[in-house]
Order: structure tokens, then C-alpha cells, then sequence
């Protein structure tokens, strides 16, 4: 792993880069797909499902005899495991729900705010590699409590032509509607313009590799809006001596393995803490069965000493890390001086695992730097909210002549004539 001792602030922006490429490096290939699926459907998704994913399908939707062989398949204790996590996010997501919101701002003039759900809501899920099932109850379970009437699940099948038993089973016992066959920059095409077989929704929802990521981007250009801008997984911990050497290094390699292009990043203000992670990195790496993949996530990795906490605080605060993990004996002051991340882990029981599946807490998250403007998936990602008026006589009469005054002041007579007529009509 990279070392780096007390960087310059002025060189902070260089030593956090990710390991990502830029919008323009990929927009031109995802213009042209979009292009060509708006314009041919479902002939192009499985034209370039054979391309990317060496495989040629007949039909493109999971039917319901693949559900029910895949429930099969899926162990007793795997199913338990499922059962306990969507509880759990059920439990912590079900209580974000928040009431109408009612106030009278003067006399007679009532305002209220009420939450709506998005009805039609389209579900990446990553494949390849790692079968991303858990991503479904992090998503598929905040859809169902808002109540949206489509769930529309995106995933690239295997050379086979199936998808992983985990994902059909979890699919189906958090309530999609439809899954369909289909990944990468063709899927978010599809869920953006609608073909044959797969719907056209409002919103997408889900993380994927650089190639997604930018395709959800395109797609706000189409009218469609996304969660966030979710790209290549990113760990940050900020450790000291008391921190566990060992489960700090299982930490920075449990988000390595998600894929090459990941990035770790170890904060500390001990040198001795940085040396016995790095030993503990590379001991552990030998027995990951994905330790390939690993390594080369751990090349674009960084091991940073800084002299205090101030300085590490302010570091993290301008990595604004997807998940941040807090090891230290003073948890307070990360905790209370954390302006910019996805999700927080603290003390040394507390692993980053735990959000990924089971605790309650969602793991769609920001990264890229985004989490310095962008909340993680919660209930309300899945809902909108929509303000309502009622103006009674006594209503228009307490702020209508305010808004002549301000309408006129603007050069918009239209807007002071339909508050003066009913003004006029209560003379």
C-alpha cells in the first residue's frame, strides 16, 4: 500500500484522488447505446447482452417457473440469513416514516406537506463477479414501504443465460415486480426509454461500475432521475493505537474486493498502527479467494500518518468518504466534527459488513466525493414530497394585498389581477 507522511494541505486533492475515470472518457459510448436502444428495444439489449456478457437470450424476462427452481437452490440457512436482514431493514427504514406536516402561516391560509410515493422505480443490481443480492433489500424493502406500484429489477445474466438464486429469491420475497435479464449501460438505457419487455420508470436506484455510473447520469439528460452518482466502492478508516490491527485490515480489504477500481483509505495519527495494517493487509490477503482482484484495488490504496486530529478530521471531511469507519479512543470528536460521508461505523465491533447486509442501515450510498452533497438511499428516496394550499375569504384578505404589491413589483400583472378579483368580490 502507498504511505504517505503528513501531506501538505495544498496537496490533499492529489493524494485522495480516486482511481476513476471521467464522464467524457465514457459518454460517448454510452450516448451511442442509448441511442440505439431508444430506437430499437429490446433487440438492442440482448444484441449487446451478447456482446458483454457472452450470452444470447430468447427472452429477456424471468419467468416465474426460474423464481420457483431458484428458491430451491437457495439454502435453509442462506434464505434465514435474507429473512433477518430484511427484517432489520425493515424495522429502521420503516421508521423514517414521517406524518403530514400542517401549519396556518397567517389567517385563513393553510399549507400542508404530504409524501407520495414514486410509482414506476427501476433496480440495478450488479452481477458479474459478486451477485449483489443484498443490494435488493436495500432497495426493494424502502420501495415497498413507500408503496411505488412498479419495482422494475435490472441484472446481467451468466454465461448461462440465469441469474444468481440469491438475487430471483430476494427479488421475489421483497415484492419486485418485474426482473428482467439485462446490465450495464444497456440496462439503464432500457429503464430510461422503456422497450418491449422492460418498462420505463422514473427513478433508478442502485450502484454499478464506472460504465453505469455514467450511464445513470446520461439518463437525468432523458428525464429520469437517479438516486445519486453511486460508482466504484470507497472505505475509509480513521484509526489510532487503540484500534485492532486486524479487523482494521479486514475493513480495508472486505470493500478492495468488490472490485479493481475500488479504493481504501487508512487515516492515523500512529505510525506503529499504519505498520502493523500493512503487515496485516498482506498476511490476510493471501487467503481471500478474491485476493486478485483485492491487490489491484489495494495498489490504488492509501496508508496516510498526519500528526493530529484536527488535520485528520479535516482530511476526511474533503475525501467525504462512502463508508467511514471511526477506531479511535476520542470517538466524539470524529464523530461530532464529520461533515462529509455516506455512512459511519464506530468502535472496533462496528465492521463495515455489518451495514452491507444485516444491521438495518441502507447501503446505497455516495462516493466519488458526492457524499458531500448527497444522502445516502433512505424512505424518502423513494417518495416525493408535495405541498398543498387552502385560502379562505378572511385568507386572501390577510396577505393578498402583499401579493399585488409583490406581483407589480415585478411586472407581472396577470399574478396581481387573480389576487385583485377576489380581493374586489368580498368588497
Amino acid at each position: 500500500m502507498n504511505k504517505i507522511y503528513n501531506p501538505k494541505r495544498a496537496d490533499w486533492s492529489k493524494v485522495l484522488k480516486r482511481p476513476t475515470q471521467t464522464v467524457a472518457d465514457i459518454e460517448g459510448l454510452v450516448n451511442t447505446i442509448f441511442e440505439e436502444v431508444k430506437l430499437g428495444g429490446d433487440s438492442i439489449l440482448k444484441k449487446y447482452t451478447e456482446q458483454f456478457d457472452k450470452v444470447s437470450l430468447d427472452s429477456l424476462l424471468v419467468s416465474e417457473d426460474e423464481i420457483e427452481e431458484a428458491k430451491t437452490l437457495v439454502s435453509e440457512e442462506l434464505k434465514a440469513a435474507i429473512q433477518l436482514a430484511k427484517a432489520n431493514i425493515e424495522v429502521f427504514h420503516t421508521a423514517q416514516k414521517t406524518g403530514r406536516v400542517e401549519v396556518e402561516t397567517a389567517a385563513g391560509v393553510s399549507c400542508w406537506q404530504e409524501k407520495r410515493p414514486i410509482q414506476k422505480v427501476g433496480l440495478y443490481i450488479p452481477g458479474g463477479t459478486a451477485p449483489l443480492f443484498s443490494t435488493i433489500l436495500m432497495l426493494a424493502v424502502p420501495a415497498t414501504i413507500s408503496g411505488c406500484s412498479e419495482i422494475v429489477l435490472c441484472s446481467p445474466p451468466d454465461k448461462e443465460g440465469k441469474l444468481n438464486p440469491a438475487i430471483l429469491y430476494t427479488a421475489d420475497l421483497c415484492g419486485v415486480t418485474k426482473i428482467v435479464k439485462v446490465g450495464g449501460i444497456q440496462a439503464i438505457a432500457g429503464m430510461t426509454f422503456g422497450t418491449e419487455t422492460l418498462p420505463q420508470v422514473y427513478k433508478i436506484f442502485g450502484p454499478g461500475n464506472q460504465y453505469v455510473t455514467v450511464a445513470k447520469q446520461i439518463s437525468t439528460k432523458h428525464g429520469v432521475a437517479i438516486d445519486m452518482p453511486a460508482g466504484p466502492s470507497e472505505l475509509l478508516v480513521v484509526a489510532d493505537d487503540s484500534a485492532n490491527a486486524a479487523f482494521v485490515a479486514s475493513d480495508l480489504l472486505s470493500q478492495a474486493e468488490h472490485g479493481v477500481d475500488s479504493q481504501v483509505i487508512l487515516v492515523s495519527t500512529s505510525k506503529a498502527m499504519i505498520d502493523a495494517v500493512e503487515i496485516e493487509v498482506e498476511n490476510q490477503l493471501e487467503e481471500l479467494p478474491r485476493k486478485e482482484i483485492a491487490r489491484q484495488a489495494i495498489a490504488n490504496s492509501k496508508l496516510i500518518f498526519v500528526d493530529n486530529h484536527q488535520d485528520a478530521i479535516d482530511l476526511i471531511n474533503e475525501y467525504g468518504p462512502e463508508h467511514y469507519i471511526v477506531c479511535v479512543e476520542n470517538e466524539d470528536f470524529y464523530i461530532d466534527n464529520t461533515q462529509n460521508a455516506g455512512s459511519v461505523f464506530i468502535g472496533n465491533y462496528t465492521p463495515e459488513s455489518a451495514g452491507d447486509y444485516a444491521s438495518g442501515t441502507n447501503h446505497t450510498l455516495p462516493t466519488n466525493g458526492y457524499a458531500k452533497q448527497y444522502s445516502g438511499v433512505n424512505l424518502d428516496s423513494f417518495m416525493k414530497s408535495m405541498t398543498f394550499q387552502k385560502i379562505t375569504k378572511e385568507g386572501i384578505q390577510t396577505i393578498g394585498k402583499a401579493i399585488e404589491l409583490m406581483a407589480e413589483a415585478e411586472g407581472l400583472e396577470a399574478h396581481k389581477n387573480a389576487v385583485t378579483l377576489r380581493l374586489n368580490s368580498l368588497k
